[in-house]
């Protein structure tokens, strides 16, 4: 079966309020069994440019990638969100 990932870009704007969604959206990654693979941390981009912070997150399945986005409880941690960061998320079957 294939793996699901998030993979996310992000520029915080409000790194207090940015903190709250982390705590709530790591408690819903746990839950799906998602396994943080790149969680911020130093980088360097090539070819274009735009984003500070980097996560991707694996997931046991495509599906399970798509519940835990969907789930309530992400949809709630997405409330701090909006006025904290500027992303770009995607969810992607991978290897």
């Amino acid at each position: 079966m294939s793996k699901g990932y998030w993979i996310v870009r992000a520029n915080i704007n409000n790194q207090e309020e940015y903190l709250k969604y982390i705590k709530k959206a790591t408690k819903v990654v746990e839950s799906f069994n998602g396994k943080f693979l790149v969680r911020g941390g130093k980088q360097k981009e090539f070819e274009n440019s735009g984003y500070e912070r980097t996560v991707i997150v694996q997931f046991d399945s495509y599906n399970d990638a798509l519940k835990s986005y969907n789930s309530s409880e992400y949809q709630d941690a997405l409330k701090h969100v909006k006025q904290s960061a500027n992303r770009l998320f995607a969810v992607v079957e991978g290897t």
